[in-house]
């Protein structure tokens, strides 16, 4: 082509193509430059994507990942709405009974036939219905029968931490009781979302809802609404009211949990449920908010238990039963069905024996004249030490009379048996007195009545000592031996109230336990704890500080296959040494404190006495190195379950931990441990914790005399008289030589006497009569009293008829008349 020559111009609709070139980097510009790199089909190539956009699926991609998922839903429904089909009833529908045995394969008993009787829909009130309905599902009429969005909410509060929560319809709670199982698989699940789909179709909601109202487990062995209402009101179903159906509703969320009866500690949940479920029905205009406002409470009538639960077989049953429910070993509704051999930790001879000391200390002496002894109420409990195991438990007069188990309620006061906790844990944190004193069972307190607590903070505090007596200065084991609140109301406080509430749930007390307060208080024993925790707490101390959670079950089986049962893991949950020294100091209770009773065990024994304010609970917690048992006697009206004082109950004027507690626990230690060898505690103390006192020098004048006095000199010499009851004085002279029995003896030493005088000077001779008024000096006399167990009083000084010096060891009968205390 020439220069003058011009191309061709393009004809219309026949454009050159387009030439690429690539774009400069950093340039401007909307794009890349035409240029005439061109593929083979003359298409230009698609950029690479950089940066966060190599990581982004195209919208192809997307779009046709979920077109997959979709269609493999879809193909999943289909195949699984045409291979599952509806079954016929599973053999829970009729459950079985539980099988209990005893540790040695021995039956204990059968929870029975399962208790059930179908009724029609139309026999159920309206208004019982839609308190079910509001409790379970309240759009069961306008819904589906399964509700995704539900599902995936229960699913997600579990996966969250927010507990189990049911995402599941009637209809499907309905499929899972008639035709599939408890059991929480995947399998199941998904068995039971398509067979609700085409039960559904298939029948009506008036059905479904009929079906679910005859299946459902209501607890007290009732099976369906009919057997729901018998067993809780003792009428037909026809014949319930909104409130009751109400309450019959609440208890299928959890029906132990809501019985209020069984575990009356549970009647705040109860309420709290049933008012959910009332509010539930004004929300969708079922009842009126002035009809609701009038409904009240309807409490429940007594539980009516079969009579193959008579006597103590029917609270080893329902205790058992709780244990593998809370441990989470076989869920409730899944138990309830039935089909297990359960074989558990009690062994036949330690429950006769157990059973038997109750029956001869206290069922024997009860009186149809005595208006306080039909308030008497027994609980006990006894576990191995080292392998948690609960060997016996005493749950009350008989289950088919009393359903409430004695052993296992949570809602009496422990009373002082809550006291070495308070000492456990000085050691635990080595704590010191007010003035940087270690406590020791040596240190000196002051255990003046009504003394206010030093150091706290809060509410000024001055809590009583029994039968306000006055200790003055006095050694935490001595304390310890009498009960002395002001010394461990003080103490409390110089650990630390939080701690020591740390420290007892180490032991094993529960930490939900109510009544146990961030104050001095918590020392007086104002918890709750059941006598089966306070068991596992002196366990702990019986095992050196070693606590691993009981068990009450050795094995369970079903259909061959062994269910997993929760691994015993023990730790060190307080220090040997912590543990071991407060054992010392409980041996003394024994010995010479108050709980001498104990000592019918013929067993080296450690125990703590406790009384509940106003003597409505009277306790004795013990321990042998090979076994550990908690006796409580508690008031109850029999009618109203009111708690009462035991005030008069078996002839006593007061009734003390001392008395018939530490009585049943002699007896039943004694028969459980017959044939097996003594063992003494190997114990390793607190540094400081065995250093004695030293006595000044005897005096050569003074003559020992040897024997064994059988009572309690408490200030009060009677001579050649009779020991006439405790004095409010405090023996602080020396006592050397053995007391002697009835008017054998000679008390040698420093009397500050009672209550009436002070010592005036420095006598030696025979004291004869009983004192009414002033010691006066040095006595040298015979005694007559009741039981000690030879401690060692330490010695003052007389100076121009002052005394001076360190109280010792006092012991006294643990029965004696008592007047006011504080809890």
């Amino acid at each position: 082509m020439s220069d003058d020559e011009q191309p061709e111009p393009p004809k219309p609709g026949h454009e050159a193509p387009q030439k690429w070139t690539p774009r400069e980097p950093g340039a401007d510009g909307p794009g890349p430059v035409p240029t005439a790199a061109a593929d083979t089909n003359g298409k230009g190539k698609r950029p690479k994507r950089t940066g966060w956009r190599r990581f982004v699926p195209r919208w192809r991609v997307v779009l046709g990942l979920f077109l997959l998922a979709a269609l493999l839903l879809i193909g999943g429904f289909i195949t699984g709405y045409t291979l599952v089909s509806i079954p016929a009833a599973n053999a829970g529908a009729t459950a079985q009974s539980n099988v209990f045995l005893y540790a040695d394969g021995t039956q204990l008993a059968s929870d029975g036939e399962i208790n059930r009787e179908n009724v029609q829909l139309s026999q159920v009130p309206l208004t019982v219905q839609r308190a079910v309905l509001a409790a379970e599902d309240r759009d069961f009429y306008s819904e589906r029968a399964v509700d995704p969005k539900a599902m995936v909410r229960a699913a997600w509060n579990t996966l969250t931490g927010k507990g189990t929560q049911g995402g599941s319809t009637i209809t499907q709670q309905y499929v899972k009781n008639y035709y599939l199982g408890q059991e929480q698989t995947v399998t199941r699940k998904v068995k039971e979302f398509f067979i609700a789909i085409k039960l559904n179709r298939e029948e009506t909601k008036e059905d479904i809802l009929a079906g679910y109202l005859n299946t459902s487990y209501f607890g007290r062995n009732a099976y369906g609404i009919q057997a729901a209402s018998q067993a809780y009101y003792s009428k037909d179903v026809e014949k319930l009211t909104t409130a009751e159906g109400a309450y019959l509703a609440s208890l299928l969320n959890s029906p132990s949990a809501y019985d209020v009866i069984a575990h009356p500690e549970n009647k705040p949940r109860a309420l709290a449920r049933w008012n959910y479920v009332l509010d539930g029905m004004v929300k969708k205009k079922w009842l009126s908010a002035p009809e609701r406002a009038a409904t009240t409470f309807p409490v429940p009538g007594k539980v009516k238990p079969r009579a193959g639960l008579a006597g103590q077989r029917g609270y080893l049953v329902e205790a058992v039963k709780d244990y593998l429910t809370s441990n989470k070993i076989i869920e409730e509704n899944t138990l309830a069905t039935g089909g297990y051999r359960i074989t558990t930790t009690i062994q036949k001879d330690k429950q006769d024996a157990f059973v038997k000391a109750v029956d001869d200390k206290v069922n024997s002496k009860l009186s149809p004249d005595r208006k306080a002894d039909r308030n008497v109420r027994v609980g006990g409990a006894s576990i191995d030490p080292s392998t948690g195991k609960v060997l016996a438990m005493y749950g009350g007069i008989d289950y088919t009379k009393q359903y409430v188990n004695n052993a296992t309620r949570h809602d009496f006061q422990v009373g002082s048996t809550f006291k070495p906790f308070v000492f456990t844990s000085a050691v635990v944190n080595e704590s010191t007195t007010q003035d940087g004193r270690t406590i020791t069972p040596n240190t000196v307190y002051d255990g003046t009545n009504k003394r206010y607590v030093q150091g706290w903070k809060g509410t000024p505090y001055n809590p009583a000592n029994e039968d306000d007596t006055s200790y003055g200065q006095i050694t935490v084991r001595t304390a310890t031996d009498k009960s002395v609140n002001a010394v461990y109301a003080q103490m409390a406080v110089d650990v630390g109230p939080s701690k020591v509430k740390q420290t007892a749930i180490d032991l094993g007390i529960p930490a939900d336990t109510p009544d146990m307060p961030n104050g001095p208080s918590i020392a007086l024993g104002t918890a709750t704890a059941s006598v089966l925790d306070m068991t596992q707490a002196y366990a702990t101390l019986a095992d050196h500080g070693r606590h691993g959670t009981y068990t009450m079950v050795e094995s369970v089986t079903k259909d061959g296959e062994k269910t997993d049962l929760p691994s015993q893991d023990t730790k060190q949950a307080v220090s040997r040494e912590a543990a071991d020294t407060t054992t010392s100091m409980l041996q003394s209770v024994v010995d010479g404190g108050t709980g001498t009773e104990a000592q019918a065990s013929g067993r080296p024994a450690a125990g703590k006495t406790g009384t509940a304010e106003q003597d409505k609970a009277a306790w004795f917690a013990g321990y042998t190195p090979d076994l550990a048992t908690v006796v409580a006697l508690m008031g109850a009206d029999p009618e109203t379950a009111v708690q009462q004082p035991l005030y008069g109950a078996l002839g006593y004027t007061r009734m003390n931990g001392g008395g018939p507690p530490a009585q049943i626990w002699a007896q039943y230690t004694k028969g459980a441990l017959q044939g097996s060898e003594a063992k003494d505690f190997d114990l390793e103390l607190q540094d400081g914790a065995s250093i004695p006192v030293e006595p000044p020098p005897p005096n050569p004048s003074q003559t020992q005399t040897p024997g064994r006095d059988q009572g309690q000199t408490q200030g009060q010499d009677q001579g050649q008289g009779q020991t006439q009851g405790q004095t409010q004085g405090q023996n602080q002279g020396q006592n050397q030589g053995q007391t002697g029995g009835r008017n054998q003896g000679q008390t040698q030493g420093q009397t500050q006497g009672t209550a009436q005088g002070q010592t005036q000077g420095q006598t030696q001779g025979q004291t004869q009569g009983s004192t009414q008024g002033q010691t006066q000096g040095q006595t040298q006399g015979q005694t007559q009293g009741g039981a000690t167990d030879g401690g060692t009083n330490t010695a003052g000084t007389d100076n121009g008829g002052t005394t001076t010096g360190t109280a010792g060891t006092t012991t006294g009968a643990a029965d004696r008349p008592r007047g006011s205390r504080s809890p």
